[in-house]
């Protein structure tokens, strides 16, 4: 078995006469805590499009444990294994918590949408559900409409819904972005805390949190990649350093 999780193959995007992703090599390793990062502008979102299916590359392939994915629809890609976290949609806001993970659960153990009802007769979809709720620190809200929760329960809830899908690779797309200070602890937490096996992508532009969390680190520039490292790598990089993070990143890396 490869180490190589999940591989983007020379990937290029271009809308018209803009190269938004330029040739971008990028291998994810089996259980690894991988972050993305560049300024505004870098080509990330498009990356991750890309990965995830919501663009199709100009050029190149995405390689998924072995397999060419890059011509698979976004949920035929979750289905083998590669899931991004949610943005709560409209469906969702007007569910709980509790009702959001059991029919997320219920579905991806082949169960389809009847959940509900049969809740009772599907004790593995309960115990599932319980077991989320437990980890993503969202019991004592279950039963709250997804629209009245804090805006950090709901990013933890985003989180959940994408762990309920069973995935082998995690895109975590800018966890904390916009979360409160006092909701943070709680949810940098629980990204630390996500299971070993499950390999993630971060893309962050919080650098607390890239480097405490992050093993192997690319920085995107313009849309390409600029270099990749270890997180001490990155932190001592003069060019990562003049064209993005600024001088202050040793004191920070070393904090």
């Amino acid at each position: 078995m490869s180490d190589i999780v999940l591989s983007a193959q020379g990937l290029v995007k271009k809308f018209g006469g803009i190269t938004a992703t330029n040739n971008v090599t990028l291998d994810v390793r089996r259980g690894a805590r991988h972050a993305l990062i560049g300024p505004n502008g870098a080509g990330k979102t498009t990356l991750i499009n890309l990965l995830t299916g919501v663009l199709e590359p100009t050029e190149g392939k995405i390689v998924l444990e072995g397999e060419d994915i890059s011509n698979l629809a976004p949920h035929q890609r979750v289905r083998r294994g590669m899931v991004r976290t949610f943005q709560i949609n409209q469906l969702f806001a007007s569910m709980t918590p509790l009702e959001t993970l059991a029919l997320v659960v219920s579905q991806q153990r082949g169960f389809g949408a009847s959940f509900w009802k049969p809740l009772g007769a599907r004790a593995a979809v309960a115990e599932r559900a319980e077991q989320l709720l437990q980890q993503f620190h969202l019991a004592e809200v279950m039963n709250q409409r997804t629209e009245h929760l804090a805006y950090g329960k709901r990013r933890l809830l985003e989180i959940a819904i994408a762990l309920a899908c069973e995935p082998r690779v995690l895109l975590l797309d800018e966890p904390v972005a916009g979360v409160p200070a006092g909701e943070r602890e709680e949810l940098l937490q629980t990204v630390a805390a996500l299971p070993a096996d499950v390999s993630v992508l971060l893309i962050e532009h919080d650098m607390d949190l890239v480097f405490s969390f992050a093993d192997r680190m690319t920085v995107l520039v313009n849309g390409g990649v600029l270099t990749e490292g270890n997180p001490e790598e990155i932190a001592n990089n003069h060019e990562v350093k003049a064209v993005y993070l600024g001088s202050d990143v040793e004191a920070m890396h070393a904090a």
